[in-house]
């Protein structure tokens, strides 16, 4: 039996497994087939409200020279895929797997095929999703974009990504996920595997924009070995009816780094339940995960896993929550698990409300109860990440700033 007719038997056995958090899904609400969209050379020819619901996460169609690749993805057909730089490859991940034999070496290697129903349907019923790659030594100039975007109603999209930062090697990368229709039933459902080889370097900064009735269910896993850096970004500052994800990252080489940052709110009948879990195996593999996650009435769980197994290890995990509604509510669950003796794993967490004492600082400067609300809770989401190039720092900015104020 072939590597991936073992896996296809794998995912048919857990076909009807249950995810270990967030509430449960029944997958035969949400129709497959859909209408193939048309496949378009130039994106900036794209209609004017697709555009604009991807410019809302950062995808940029007009001036594709700030991008070093764009891979774009409407419902389940790819609608345009290019490269701008030397060395990098950006196509689908079922082009791929036809291109290259060597990718079933990597395919569900990062995140098990079998984890639960979600991992499963994408296995038997892939739409897609994107492959990014940068050949040994190249650095990307800009950074990559892709789009994951749902149109049709009632639909259920499920990718598979893979990104591969060969040795030496660096990788800037920005995702936005998005909904056309803010009123659409639907459901997304992504897979995505990051390797990051030797002395090499991936940042990932995702943004998501989806609606009231949609449910999402990403599923990621990344491998950092020697030397490597992976630094990832979420930001969900829009509705979602429900969004449960808990990428892990394994540190297998000596000096590998991963870090985590989200900055979340769930607005009412939203329901969040995100995490990051890293594993730090290998000897001087650091770690640090940072969340901020605000409420204005639904429901956030935020969790972190550092797992210590091997010597002179480091890790810090800081959870802070800020409730803007009397029934919303944030659960902080951090979580540190040493194995050994010589390893230093710090955590911190904090939930509350907005000082009395710091709106009235600022309303007696002039500003309205509204204005000085979102001065202090866009102060609270804003993270200044390092090693993040300025123009995805740019990004991440203004998509946090993009919050409007009555919603505080």
């Amino acid at each position: 039996m072939s590597k991936i007719a073992e896996l296809r038997e794998r995912a048919r056995q857990a076909v009807n497994k249950r995810a270990l958090f967030g509430e449960d899904i029944d997958l035969s609400r949400y129709s497959t087939p859909v209408e193939e969209q048309h496949y378009e050379e130039n994106p900036s020819q794209l209609p004017i409200e697709v555009k604009r619901d991807m410019l809302n996460v950062g995808i940029m169609l007009d001036d594709l020279s700030q991008r070093a690749g764009t891979f774009l993805q409407i419902d389940q057909s790819v609608v345009h895929r290019s490269t701008a730089q030397d060395g990098l490859e950006v196509m689908s991940s079922l082009e791929a797997l036809e291109k290259y034999h060597w990718l079933e070496d990597y395919w569900w290697h990062a995140v098990a095929v079998d984890a639960d129903k979600f991992t499963a349907q994408v296995e038997l019923d892939q739409n897609h999703g994107y492959f990014i790659r940068a050949l040994p030594g190249v650095k990307a100039i800009v950074p990559v974009q892709a789009c994951l975007y749902l149109a049709a109603a009632n639909i259920a999209q499920k990718v598979h990504n893979i990104i591969i930062a060969e040795e030496d090697s660096e990788l800037h990368i920005i995702t936005g996920c998005a909904r056309g229709h803010q009123k659409a039933f639907g459901i997304h459902i992504g897979i995505s595997e990051f390797y990051v080889k030797k002395n090499a370097k991936i940042t990932f900064t995702m943004i998501h924009n989806w609606s009231p009735e949609t449910a999402v269910r990403p599923r990621s896993g990344t491998v950092v070995e020697e030397g490597g850096t992976f630094l990832s970004n979420y930001v969900c500052m829009k509705p979602v009816r429900c969004l449960q994800m808990y990428p892990t990252a394994r540190c297998v080489g000596e000096n590998a780094v991963v870090q985590f940052n989200s900055v979340l709110m769930s607005t009412p009948g939203s329901n969040l339940d995100i995490g990051s879990r890293v594993f730090l195996s290998a000897r001087s593999s650091r770690a640090e995960i940072v969340s901020r996650a605000l409420t204005t009435g639904g429901k956030v769980i935020a969790r972190g896993h550092l797992i210590g197994e091997a010597p002179d290890i480091k890790g810090h995990l800081e959870c802070r929550g800020l409730i803007l509604s009397d029934v919303g509510s944030i659960y902080a669950i951090p979580e540190l698990e040493g194995k050994l003796a010589g390893i230093d794993l710090t955590h911190e967490a904090a939930v509350g409300k907005i000082a009395e004492e710091e709106l009235e600082y600022l309303m007696a400067r002039g500003l309205t109860k509204e204005e000085a609300t979102s001065t202090i809770v866009k102060g609270f989401i804003s993270l200044e990440v390092k090693g993040l190039p300025d123009q995805l720092k740019e990004e991440l900015q203004r998509a946090i700033e993009a919050v409007p104020v009555e919603v505080f």
